[in-house]
């Protein structure tokens, strides 16, 4: 994903359902879930990948 410093997006589907996990890596070994939610529409929406950045910055200030 662009512009999202260094976050994923794991693809999940079940049946006919398909769930997001944001997802980050720590020193290039270690990934991270950050947080996760079920895709309805085509977009991402933008407060789910704020969250999973949110996510991201505390793990790594408590690093």
């Amino acid at each position: 994903m662009t512009g999202t410093d260094g976050l994923y997006e794991i693809r999940v589907k079940q049946g006919s359902d398909i769930f997001r996990i944001f997802c980050f890596f720590d020193e290039g070994k270690l990934i991270v879930l950050a947080n996760g939610f079920q895709k309805k529409t085509q977009k991402t929406p933008k407060s789910e990948i704020e969250k999973a950045l949110k996510i991201k910055k505390e793990y790594e200030q408590e690093k």
